[in-house]
């Protein structure tokens, strides 16, 4: 990385990937309503691989608090059952003929107080890798003052514009942890 202009677009999408794998996340905590999020990246153990459920089965939304799978292959239906039910989501699957429902219940204060504590702590880890890929552009900055190839006023400048974005993914990540937070809170 010999010139700013690379350094801060490596920076920019080494933060913008952190942010993006966060809302996928997000996508998968449990808030009051049923949503095929919560379940659509489950691995299920199916042909010698393990592979995500939407790949599996089409999922939908039959009720506010109920899902409703259905495997494109029935003999499958016991592998994803078996997926559910070790995924930790404390949910019941019950297989109906080629297909399963899942219903969800309600959720506890206890269980939106953790799940909310668990998206501050993904908020927090997406922070640690936007962070990293600041101090790693600063250090390619830093090279670049130390080898002369461009002058001091532009490699502060840079080390500035690499802040800014800083501050702005990390904008991005409270706002949406916020959001999720919000969502779990509400009864």
């Amino acid at each position: 990385m010999n010139d700013p202009d690379t350094i801060l677009l490596s920076a920019e999408e080494s933060m913008e990937k952190a942010v993006d794998y966060l809302k996928q996340e997000l996508r998968g905590v449990r808030t009051g309503r049923a949503s095929p999020a919560l379940v659509e990246f489950l691995k299920v153990e199916a042909y010698g691989s393990f592979t995500d459920l939407k790949a599996l089965a089409g999922i939908s939304v039959p009720e506010p608090t109920q899902l409703l799978i259905k495997p494109f292959d029935a003999s499958i239906i016991s592998a994803i059952k078996s997926a559910i039910e070790k995924s930790g989501l404390g949910i019941n699957p019950m297989v109906e003929g080629k297909q399963i429902r899942l219903q969800l219940p309600p959720m506890s204060q206890e269980r939106r107080q953790k799940d909310a504590a668990r998206v501050k702590k993904m908020g927090e880890e997406a922070k640690i890798v936007i962070r990293n890929a600041r101090r790693d552009a600063n250090k390619h900055a830093d090279a670049l003052k130390a080898a002369s190839t461009v002058p001091e006023d532009d490699v502060k400048t840079l080390k500035e514009e690499i802040q800014a974005l800083l501050e702005k993914y990390e904008g991005e990540v409270d706002k949406r942890v916020e959001e999720k937070s919000k969502e779990i809170l509400t009864l």
